[in-house]
């Protein structure tokens, strides 16, 4: 189950379904066949720059966080992957800046923190080639043209 919960005043701009689908899209080309659980926040910068210095030590914000668990949620009964939260303020700046639309931003971030829950990272170089492949091959299912390099 793929939960999104988006803050109020982003209630009217974010298509559930366009998350759910990317969030997906990872799974599958992860194949993850256990179809586990995970959440996606989209909320506003404050709340990032607050969670980015809490967990991180940084304070600034950013456009997405992960937060892996991997732990068996006993109501659901599934394996819980964690939390995504997004900044839907600066996806839209970035949409702005990148030439493409909101809603395309917001499946990169997703995806981008999926791939950050299933343990990939871009911390050096060999890494982050593998994780921006992963998120092109993705994003060219989901019909997206987003060059990843920016990201």
């Amino acid at each position: 189950m793929i939960l999104i919960i988006v803050h109020d005043d982003f209630r009217e701009l974010v298509a559930d379904h366009l998350l759910t689908s990317a969030a997906e899209a990872v799974l599958l080309e992860s194949e993850v066949l256990d179809s586990p659980s995970l959440l996606v926040r989209i909320t506003d910068d404050e709340e990032l720059k607050s969670l980015n210095l809490q967990y991180r030590g940084i304070n600034k914000t950013t456009d997405v966080l992960s937060f892996p668990a991997d732990f068996t949620d006993p109501d659901l009964e599934s394996r819980y992957l964690g939390d995504i939260v997004i900044s839907h303020t600066r996806a839209e700046e970035q949409a702005q800046k990148r030439g493409h639309d909101i809603e395309a931003e917001l499946q990169l971030l997703v995806v981008h923190g999926v791939l950050h829950l299933l343990g990939y990272d871009h911390a050096d170089l060999k890494e982050k080639e593998e994780m921006w492949s992963i998120q092109s091959r993705i994003l060219d299912k989901l019909g997206l043209d987003i060059d990843v390099e920016e990201k």
